[in-house]
C-alpha cells in the first residue's frame, strides 16, 4: 500500500505543489454535522447534500490536482499504432457514427475527458481505484456541464464536480450528492473497455485521444502497479463489504427496470456467452480475451490479459438471436450462422455489417459496485 499511496501523490505532480490544512465548517442539510475537509476553495452549497459528508474523504490530490482534459486532441489509427500496443485497454465510445478510443494509459492520469462526440457533449470517466469506466451525457436540463476532479473519494470512488455550480457527483452512480444539483442524475451512455487491436480493426477511420494533452505525465506507466491483485484489498475504502465475491473481482454490471445484475469476469471467461433477462429485458453478454489490465504491471502494455466484455440486446429486426462462442474471440448466432465480435458487430454471414443494440453496462471491481447496489443478483451459469 505504500507504493500505491506514493502513486496517488505522484498523480498531482506537475501541476503544483499544494499543502493545506483541513478546516471544518458546520452545515445543515440532509445530514447535519461538520464538513470533514477544507471548504475554502469551493463555491459549493454544502448545506445541500444527500449523503453524510463524513463518507467523503480526501484521496490525496487537491481540487483539480488530477486535471481533467478539457480540450482533447485526437490522432488517426495509424498515428496511434506508433505508441499503443495491441492489447492495451481503451475506452471505446461511439456516437452518431463518430468512433473514439480513449486509452486508459491517459485516463489513469486524468480520470475525466470533457469532449464533444458526434456533435453531442459527453464526458468519459475512469476511476482507477474502482476500475470503473463510465461515459455520461454532459447535458442536464438544457445546460452543458463541464467536469473536474474534487480530489475526494466516497467508498473509494471518484467524486467529480461540475464547474457550472460546483456540485459534487458520484462517478459510479452519476448522481449529484452535494451542492445545488443534489439529487439530479446524469444520463449514462454506452461504452466499452476493449483492446486497442479490437478498436483499430473495427474502426480503421476512428480517432484516438492524443497524448498531446498539454500536461507532462508518464503516459504508459501505471502508478497503481499491482493494485488489481484479486487477493488484495481496496485502497481508501471505508464502508460495508459484500462477501459474495472477493472485493477486487472484476464484474460487468447491468441495471434495468429496477433489477441489478453482476457478471463476474471469472465466470465469463469460462462460458464466453451469457443469455439472461434483466428487469424483464433479454440481454446477451459477450466475453473475449486479449485486453490487458491497466492496473497490473508498471508498464500498462505488459499488464496481464483480463479480457473484455460487451452487453447487448439479442433482438435484431424483431427476431431474438441465440449466440455461442466461435473461435478464440468470436461468436456465432444459431439462426443465421453469422459471426460476431465482442463489439456486437456481425463480421461475416448474411448479417454482416449489422450492429446489436448496446445495453448500458459498467466495468467495476465488485466492492465498488456492491456498496452502491447491495441487492445485486450475481449471475451463475
Amino acid at each position: 500500500m505504500r507504493n500505491l499511496a506514493a502513486g496517488i501523490i505522484i498523480l498531482a505532480m506537475g501541476v503544483a505543489a499544494v499543502t493545506f490544512l483541513p478546516r471544518s465548517a458546520t452545515v445543515r442539510g440532509v445530514h447535519e454535522g461538520p464538513v470533514p475537509f477544507d471548504v475554502s476553495e469551493w463555491k459549493t452549497n454544502f448545506k445541500k447534500h444527500s449523503v453524510p459528508l463524513n463518507e467523503i474523504i480526501s484521496g490525496g490530490p487537491p481540487k483539480d490536482g488530477i486535471p481533467a482534459i478539457d480540450r482533447p486532441r485526437f490522432e488517426t489509427v495509424a498515428q496511434g499504432d506508433k505508441w499503443l500496443k495491441p492489447t492495451e485497454p481503451v475506452a471505446l465510445f461511439v456516437q452518431n457514427g463518430d468512433a473514439r478510443a480513449y486509452p486508459l494509459q491517459i485516463l489513469i492520469w486524468h480520470e475525466i475527458v470533457n469532449d464533444v462526440v458526434g456533435g453531442s457533449p459527453a464526458t468519459i470517466t475512469f476511476c482507477p481505484l474502482c476500475n470503473t469506466t463510465i461515459t455520461f451525457d454532459r447535458r442536464l436540463e438544457g445546460r452543458v456541464l463541464d467536469f473536474g476532479t474534487t480530489g475526494k473519494l466516497r467508498f473509494s470512488d471518484l467524486v467529480m464536480y461540475d464547474r457550472q455550480t460546483e456540485s459534487w457527483w458520484q462517478q459510479a452512480t452519476g448522481e449529484a450528492i452535494v451542492g445545488d444539483l443534489t439529487g439530479k442524475r446524469l444520463t449514462f451512455l454506452p461504452s466499452q473497455v476493449v483492446s486497442w487491436e479490437t478498436f483499430r480493426q473495427a474502426y480503421p477511420q476512428g480517432k484516438v485521444l492524443s497524448r498531446n494533452t498539454g500536461y507532462i505525465r508518464a503516459y504508459g506507466q501505471n502508478p497503481y502497479a499491482g493494485y488489481d491483485n484479486i487477493n488484495s484489498s481496496p485502497f481508501l475504502y471505508v464502508g460495508p463489504r459484500d462477501t459474495r465475491l472477493r472485493p477486487m473481482e472484476r464484474v460487468v454490471t447491468i441495471s434495468l427496470n429496477g433489477e441489478d445484475v453482476a457478471y463476474p469476469f471469472s465466470v465469463l471467461e469460462k462460458v464466453r456467452v451469457v443469455h439472461d433477462t434483466v428487469g424483464g429485458v433479454p440481454i446477451v453478454v459477450f466475453f473475449a480475451k486479449g485486453t490487458a489490465s491497466a492496473l497490473d504491471a508498471g508498464d500498462i502494455s505488459r499488464g496481464r490479459d483480463v479480457g473484455a466484455a460487451g452487453t447487448f440486446s439479442p433482438v435484431l429486426d424483431g427476431r431474438r438471436l441465440t449466440f455461442q462462442p466461435a473461435g478464440e474471440t468470436g461468436f456465432v448466432d444459431r439462426e443465421t450462422k453469422s459471426t460476431w465480435n465482442v463489439l456486437g458487430q456481425a463480421t461475416t454471414g448474411s448479417l454482416r455489417g449489422r450492429q446489436l443494440r448496446p445495453i448500458i453496462s459498467g466495468n467495476h471491481f465488485w466492492f465498488s459496485w456492491a456498496v452502491f447496489k447491495p441487492k445485486t443478483r450475481i449471475y451463475a451459469p
